[in-house]
């Protein structure tokens, strides 16, 4: 079970901090929060044995992403380009009001929640 709220997104532009892959950028495909667990487009790579069947025609070794944990990546800033951490707050008043995330250097709005 995971202990630390994760609030990064499907489609968010993250930066590995550590690791064999540190410094490597990548779009967010899969998110697992149960386990605090990541794909990142083009990180973490691994081989996998495929027989051959209907869907993969030809068989081998298939090099595709595996999960990276949550805290070794940071949210990159579409506005400033920097990794940051995300700060939250209420846009509009009343039943007009929503949660968003935004960054902590620059103040720019990521995107609702």
């Amino acid at each position: 079970m995971c202990t630390v709220k994760t609030e990064i997104k499907k489609g968010d532009l993250v930066r590995v901090m550590c690791g064999k892959n540190e410094g490597k950028q990548g779009k967010v495909l899969v998110v697992n929060r149960a386990k605090c667990k990541l794909i990142v487009e083009g990180v973490n790579l691994v081989k996998k044995h495929q027989k051959p069947n209907q869907k993969v025609q030809k068989g081998g070794i298939i090099e595709r992403e595996g999960f990276i944990y949550a805290t070794k990546v940071m949210l990159v800033c579409p506005k400033c380009s920097k990794t940051t951490r995300i700060a939250h707050f209420v846009s509009g008043e009343g039943k007009n009001s929503k949660k968003v995330r935004s960054c902590k250097k620059c103040s720019e709005m990521i995107d609702q929640i």
